[in-house]
């Protein structure tokens, strides 16, 4: 009997019940709102590509001038041997430099996007499309805080565009594509997933960045990346890399962030941010401690800028910045994002913690400017040593400020408070970064005048259980906030 048919319909039927199976399982186990994996980018990259530019600039380099040499006698052998090789130098044309990048087209306008290293410095911006058709661009607005630019061409047809999505919903594992021109190979498409996010790389004040294992290498900066509904989620800026070429880590600057930026850009040719007038620092667990925060988190007023929106708001040096504008400060770097993205002259609240309980203060938002300041170099003396207290628990010492001791460690003239005049090897306040010539200002938000001061606080806080004291040390005109931990006695 021929039984083959029969086995094979079997066969296939057990196949089948398999997948299925396969299928329901992944059905069930696959969380509410996760993406499946597509089979393919195709459809996707056909879709965002001929958006995507590329980008090469061009810069003058110029010649670099002979040294100085001195001038020879007339008719002397030194003139007529300069006169000669003046004579048989060639005219040499200055050196032009070359760079290349990536970009991508927001409006049909011809807008376009891209990093401002790409075109940092560049006399000439050639953009290339897809199908080959090149525009000289115009820059209409650079932030180098972010790393963006954006460019315009002109264009007698619609430009294809792409649109900018939500870097806010994006989740780790997430699939994104990154197109660019990588060592000069336009439309070059690499795949990945979203490795990470809210990562600081310390480019600069407002490092938010998405990381991707997708392939991005040199030439690529600018480009998209692009999430699986065919939206920019984010604008590839750099990588890490030891030997030069990709290993899976690269960033991108989120579209939550570079969105109005771009607008600021389009709108006024540069970017409006807002303003606090404070300098922060990092709350950890030991200035959480010494403050009686439960948790780890805020930003620590260090410093306040005079006449600034904080100071006519009364927020005050030691405070700790809970929230602003009704969102929450888990960490200090995202205050800066938060206030710099709200509107100028804005109506609002800033939520601070001072000395354990929650205060609510209206503020005004005020306007970034750019300054520079200024810094004054002092001159010290030798002088004889005064005296100097110990303070029990910290492993430093303490002297009111004299004139000689405010000669010695080159102090202003306005500055009050403790001057450091020796710190142990090893012990607590040297752990911290106390060095001798600080000025400590305030103990627990409290000003001191007086050696035996310290002493009385770093006691109580003892006897209040706590493991750490919170020092204002004034630097040469640097305040800030550490918190130091007492020894047992």
């Amino acid at each position: 009997m021929h039984r083959t048919p029969a086995h094979g319909s079997a066969h296939s039927l057990r196949r089948a019940l398999a997948a299925a199976a396969a299928a329901l399982f992944l059905a069930v186990a696959a969380p509410a709102g996760a993406k499946p994996a597509p089979e393919s980018f195709a459809d996707l990259s056909e879709k965002v590509v001929p958006a995507v530019v590329n980008i090469s600039t061009t810069q003058t380099l110029k010649r670099e001038d002979r040294p100085d040499m001195p001038t020879p006698a007339p008719g002397s052998p030194e003139e007529l041997f300069k006169d000669f090789f003046d004579r048989q130098r060639p005219n040499i044309a200055p050196k032009r430099a070359m760079s290349l990048g990536s970009g991508f087209i927001v409006g049909p306008e011809g807008y376009i996007v891209t990093n401002h290293h790409v075109i940092k410095d560049a006399d000439e911006i050639v953009v290339r499309m897809h199908d080959d058709r090149q525009f000289d661009a115009e820059i209409i607005g650079r932030d180098t805080k972010t790393d963006l630019a954006l460019l315009k061409v002109k264009s007698d047809k619609p430009l294809p565009f792409l649109e900018m999505g939500d870097s806010d919903t994006l989740r780790v594992g997430d699939w994104v594509i990154a197109i660019g021109n990588p060592f000069g190979l336009g439309g070059t498409v690499t795949a990945g997933i979203i490795s990470a996010r809210q990562r600081d790389i310390n480019s600069g004040p407002y490092d938010d960045f998405i990381q991707t294992d997708a392939s991005i290498n040199r030439g690529n900066s600018g480009g998209p990346l692009v999430g699986l509904d065919g939206k920019v989620v984010g604008i590839a800026t750099a990588i890490f890399s030891p030997s030069g070429g990709s290993v899976g880590i690269g960033f991108a600057v989120p579209s939550s962030l570079a969105g109005p930026v771009i607008e600021q850009l389009r709108e006024f040719g540069e970017t409006k941010r807002g303003w606090l007038g404070v300098r922060i620092q990092t709350v950890t667990d030991e200035i959480a401690d010494s403050l009686g925060l439960k948790e780890q988190r805020g930003a620590l007023v260090a410093s306040i800028t005079p006449g600034g929106p904080a100071e006519k708001a009364g927020v005050q040096p030691g405070d700790v910045i809970l929230s602003f504008d009704g969102k929450r400060v888990d960490r200090m770097r995202r205050l800066p994002r938060i206030v710099a993205e709200s509107r100028i002259g804005k109506e609002t609240t800033v939520e601070v913690w001072r000395k354990g309980k929650e205060i609510s203060l209206p503020l005004t938002v005020g306007e970034l400017k750019e300054t520079e300041a200024a810094a004054a170099a002092a001159v010290s003396e030798e002088t004889p040593q005064a005296e100097k207290q110990a303070i029990p628990g910290l492993g430093l010492s303490l002297s009111v400020i004299t004139p000689a001791l405010r000669s010695q460690y080159s102090l202003d003239e306005d500055v009050e408070g403790l001057v450091v005049t020796a710190v142990d090897d090893g012990g607590p306040a040297d752990e911290k970064g106390v060095q001798e010539g600080d000025v400590l200002v305030e103990v627990n938000q409290d000003a001191v005048e007086d050696p035996a001061q310290v002493i009385e606080k770093v006691e109580a806080s003892r006897k209040d259980g706590r493991r750490s004291v919170l020092l204002l040390v004034d630097r040469k005109g640097d305040l800030r906030f550490i918190a130091v931990g007492i020894t047992k006695n």
